[in-house]
């Protein structure tokens, strides 16, 4: 199937980025280039991107997708969470700007293979990276009860989590659980009827959850936050696109900890810690789509942009 992307917030991500055209981007989720195809025509010939993503499939996309631009290109099959080394392969030290859209791309989700998506059935995959990590297969089928509620409260924030466990390891003592519907069936008996009426469907809070494990994505979003304020050049801007609370708390408190560092106590009329801040936050509160968008792209209800510029 084609690799799609629809760039959730583009406007906002363009303009909040403040693109110089000799300068030095990173998208370090690259997917299918949709942001990265409006980066480029903002550049010059002396102007790099450098694409990041875990998904061979997203980089193959997004190299023919971006041919026809001018600027320096490089595409990298890397977690972005690793930049610093990134950046060292390619000989570089500092960049003008960096753009993080968290989460699964419509390509992943669509497409029925990679078993992201509670709305098709698949084999239990969820890896971004199929060549490396457990699949969601071995989550479902190994962890303990305990394991399994604990994700799927944590990172699911599902109120039925143990009783989603329960059910989940009451049915694998009859059979393995190998598909996305067979899990989606045994979530719907787990949870309520009158629970199930009102709401999203009622396997999203799981299916984030194992996803999230999967990829072991909150670690790696806050190792890359601070990684990428250590690269970024003074004046260069950081825009962070989230999907959920949990990775949103993690953007703001990054961003609030560098922006406000000092650690003195609240009634000490002076600072005497000497911490300093290294970054200006340009939101103070995270951008959502407008209605237009809504009606567009209805994946975009849940997105949050905030930036932060590099003093």
């Amino acid at each position: 199937m084609d690799f799609k992307h629809v760039p959730v917030l583009l406007k906002e991500c363009i303009e909040g980025l403040n693109i110089k055209p000799y300068g030095i981007y990173v998208d370090g989720t690259l997917g299918g280039a949709g942001h990265s195809s409006y980066i480029c025509r903002n550049l010059s010939e002396e102007g790099t991107l450098i694409g990041i993503d875990r998904d061979m499939d997203a980089l193959a996309a997004a190299e023919e997708r971006l041919d026809k631009y001018r600027c320096n290109k490089h595409f990298v099959h890397s977690n972005y969470s690793e930049i610093k080394s990134v950046l060292k392969g390619l000989g570089y030290e500092k960049v003008d700007g960096v753009l993080l859209d968290i989460g699964v791309s419509s390509f992943q989700l669509d497409n029925p293979n990679r078993g992201f998506s509670y709305m098709q059935d698949a084999p239990l995959d969820m890896r971004m990276d199929r060549g490396e990590g457990i699949t969601a297969f071995q989550v479902v089928n190994t962890y303990s009860r305990k394991e399994l509620q604990n994700i799927i409260s944590k990172y699911g924030e599902e109120r039925w989590a143990s009783r989603i466990a329960e059910f989940i390891v009451n049915e694998r003592e009859k059979k393995e659980i190998s598909s996305t519907f067979e899990l989606v069936d045994i979530i719907k008996k787990a949870i309520p009827a009158k629970a199930r009426r009102s709401g999203p469907h009622p396997a999203k809070r799981t299916f984030q959850a194992i996803r999230i494990e999967v990829n072991d994505e909150l670690i790696q979003l806050q190792r890359a936050i601070n990684e990428y304020f250590d690269v970024l050049a003074a004046g260069g801007r950081f825009c962070v696109i989230t999907f959920h609370s949990l990775e949103d708390r993690i953007v703001k408190d990054s961003f609030q900890k560098r922006a406000n560092p000092c650690v003195c106590p609240p009634e000490f009329p002076v600072c005497v810690c000497g911490k300093t801040a290294d970054i200006k936050k340009i939101t103070r509160k995270p951008i959502t789509a407008g209605e237009e968008e809504l009606e567009k792209n209805p994946r975009s209800r849940s997105a949050k942009l905030r930036i932060c510029e590099k003093i």
